[in-house]
């Protein structure tokens, strides 16, 4: 529990708003107050952007693709210096959980799925596209760097479990980061959310179990992620370079700005 209180910043209008820094990593330790991720910012309320302004980001890297940041248009506080960084196309059809919602009745078909758009998810054109301004930024931002998508848990959840494989945070704490979506913040609010959204666009007939399925994480996703990564490439650091473009040397400046 003083993990998740230490972890989580608790914000109101917007889910999952969390520092992954901090973790054992090779040759060091994670810095702390230099790496968050979350969901998306149009319902934060100005309290929130107080907030969100004292951690004086340096850089956001926005996974959403075009027709969701014009859907929910971010907000900003007063103090927003940060350089946002996009793309100017569709990073997906759909939010991978909405975009599941369109072919699945019950929690077991949302699961496989899920697990289907996952292990699609690190070849995407345009996704890999602001992957490579993901790394750029955490090589260069001179401050924080906040990486976020829409619900804050599938690009995002990809994006961070990659960063921390590469630095070489343990396979435990990499499971721990991602699946603290279930718990960060008001889980059930944002279920009852996504749920009300998936059913106005999809229809009513998806069952509690599915909305769940698809609002929530689980380690297979992100296992089926990396199983295509590796069947495609050999590794992670194979990916990472010859996908993303992050070199030995790219993962030196990086380890060199983000280790303590």
């Amino acid at each position: 529990m003083e993990t998740l209180i230490e972890r989580v910043l608790p914000l109101a209008g917007v889910h999952n708003f969390r520092d992954y820094g901090g973790y054992a990593a090779r040759g060091g330790r994670l810095r702390a107050g230099r790496l968050y991720r979350s969901a998306q910012h149009r319902d934060a309320t100005d309290a929130d952007l107080v907030r969100i302004d004292a951690l004086d980001l340096a850089a956001v890297v926005d996974l959403r693709g075009e027709s969701e940041r014009r859907a929910a248009p971010c907000r900003r506080g007063p103090r927003f210096q940060a350089r946002v960084v996009f793309v100017a196309d569709e990073t997906s059809g759909l939010a991978p959980h909405l975009e599941a919602a369109r072919t699945i009745d019950t929690s077991e078909e949302a699961r496989a799925v899920m697990r289907a758009s996952y292990a699609g998810m690190p070849f995407r054109p345009k996704l890999l596209e602001i992957l490579r301004l993901y790394f750029e930024a955490l090589e260069t931002a001179e401050g924080p760097v906040l990486v976020h998508c829409l619900a804050g848990k599938d690009r995002t959840g990809v994006a961070v479990a990659l960063f921390h494989a590469m630095m070489g945070v343990h396979a435990d704490d990499i499971a721990a980061d991602y699946l603290l979506t279930n718990t960060a913040g008001n889980i059930e609010a944002r279920i009852e959310s996504g749920g009300k959204v998936i059913r106005a666009n999809f229809g009513q007939h998806l069952s509690d179990a599915a909305v769940r399925a698809l609002m929530s994480v689980e380690q297979s996703y992100l296992d089926a992620a990396f199983g295509a990564i590796i069947e495609r490439h050999g590794g992670i650091d194979a990916y990472l370079a010859e996908q993303l473009g992050v070199t030995p040397q790219r993962r030196d400046r990086i380890v060199g700005a983000l280790l303590a």
